[in-house]
């Protein structure tokens, strides 16, 4: 009865990615250089955008509805180009997939504009992130240009016309802990946008909105997957490591001479703010903070009393009476 077999099994037809070359190289690169602080948050934006991607390939791995997965696919027609996510292709849609694994809250005003809000120290921020929807809608634009050049039959001309049918745009935000708003998203975007842990519900609802007649074979899933891996991907062959290497060389020394000058700058600020207290507290200047002592302010360059206590540099009695302004001194 192999003939009535059904098809639930997802295949992931393409699973390495570009991605994982990039976090490969910067760990390298971290290890090499431990305290630079550009190759640190280049490698937490690595790690978060690998990790969301993880998040996707877990929740698809045991969906149980029959589909083909690829992974980090790159499209290029004439001077454009498209890196895709993820391109999933069920019986009912083929998806190319955005993934957002952004920090914060989301909310999609009723302009359809992107608006993130997060907490950054003690402050909080928001603003503007270019639509994740236009990226996905992008990439189906150059794909579509792509098979329309290769496939110029007749009959390849009818199927063009009702691409629209089965190519569906999809922005999966993959941090569990971001809180969605999409009350005020205009209809034609919502359906466009759903976070990880409900894509598996979402595809399945596309399923079974989509009449039987029109559902693809396997075999039909399987020559699709093959064509978007084998004749429609485009290998990139780069060397991120030097490429990484030769970033961090540069960055490393533009740090240093930003550092440099932002020393001299705090370093003026502390000699002026040391001369006005010690003369208006008619003592020497030593009183307030010695050459000594302002050299590992400049250094350390504590943020708050209780680190400034922490680091040991001044006496308690220093700390007690001028140790929030020399704070904000150094912060200001």
């Amino acid at each position: 009865m192999e003939f009535f077999k059904q098809f639930n099994e997802t295949i992931f037809y393409k699973k390495d990615s570009e991605l994982e070359y990039q976090l490969n190289a910067l760990k390298k690169l971290s290890k090499e250089y431990p305290s630079n602080d550009s190759i640190a948050r280049r490698l937490k934006i690595c790690e978060l955008g690998y990790n969301g991607e993880h998040e996707i390939e877990y929740e698809l791995k045991n969906a149980n509805l029959g589909m083909y997965v690829l992974h980090d696919i790159n499209l290029k027609y004439k001077d454009l180009t498209a890196q895709i996510d993820y391109i999933i292709i069920t019986k009912a849609k083929i998806y190319f997939v955005e993934c957002k694994n952004l920090v914060g809250d989301i909310t999609v005003n009723e302009r359809g504009e992107f608006i993130r809000e997060y907490t950054y120290g003690n402050r909080k921020a928001k603003e503007s992130i270019y639509s994740p929807i236009r990226q996905a809608e992008r990439h189906i634009e150059i794909f579509k240009k792509i098979w329309k050049e290769k496939n110029t039959s007749i009959i390849d001309k009818i199927r063009y016309k009702t691409m629209d049918n089965w190519y569906k745009p999809l922005v999966v935000l993959s941090n569990s802990k971001s809180i969605l708003n999409l009350k005020k998203c205009p209809k034609e975007l919502k359906n466009k946008i759903v976070k990880s842990d409900l894509l598996v519900n979402y595809i399945k609802e596309d399923i079974n909105n989509t009449d039987k007649e029109y559902y693809w074979k396997e075999k039909t899933m399987h020559e699709c997957a093959y064509s978007l891996r084998d004749i429609y991907h485009q290998e990139i062959e780069r060397d991120y490591e030097k490429e990484l290497r030769d970033w961090a060389k540069k960055n490393i020394t533009l740090e240093k001479i930003e550092k440099s000058i932002d020393n001299e700058n705090i370093k003026k600020k502390l000699i002026e703010f040391r001369k006005e207290k010690a003369k208006d507290k008619k003592i020497p200047a030593y009183y307030i903070f010695n050459n000594a002592e302002m050299d590992l302010l400049i250094k350390h360059r504590p943020k708050d009393l209780m680190e400034l206590e922490n680091l040991k540099i001044l006496s308690p009695t220093k700390i007690k009476f001028h140790g929030q302004e020399i704070i904000d001194a150094i912060n200001n």
